[in-house]
């Protein structure tokens, strides 16, 4: 076999070997994917010493941009099917807090006591979380 014959089956071998990891590596990513989970992180969550964007639309703290990503994450998740529980449950919960941050970031009346009422994280875990 030849030095060049050689050389083009090492770089069909290396093309394919990295093909093949890039493959996996976006697979794994769409299967970490989870538009609950991602939205929990984002917005209820918060490095330890900083408070979550949801606290901080409940204390009227939030920026209208971080009002604004908040509503399109409530609506990207009410749009997710539950990990566990009745989907009609789900959507009225997820529906709730949808609109109760769609009335934060239009400034309505009383719209932070609707959020925080809304943003009761023990009224869906308890029926929607996975264990």
């Amino acid at each position: 076999m030849s030095k060049l014959h050689s050389l083009r089956i090492a770089a069909c071998v290396a093309a394919l070997l990295a093909t093949t990891g890039l493959t996996s590596q976006v697979n794994a990513a769409d299967a970490k994917e989870d538009p609950i989970e991602e939205v929990m992180n984002a917005y209820h969550k918060a490095p330890k010493g900083t408070d979550p964007v949801c606290k901080k639309a409940v204390d009227g703290k939030a920026t209208p941009e971080e009002l604004k990503k908040l509503v399109a994450g409530y609506k990207k998740m009410a749009a997710a099917k539950p990990p566990k529980g009745d989907l009609a449950s789900w959507k009225e919960k997820t529906g709730k807090l949808l609109t109760a941050s769609q009335a934060l970031q239009k400034g309505g009346a009383d719209a932070a006591a609707k959020y925080k009422e809304a943003v009761n994280c023990k009224a869906c875990h308890s029926v929607h979380k996975a264990d």
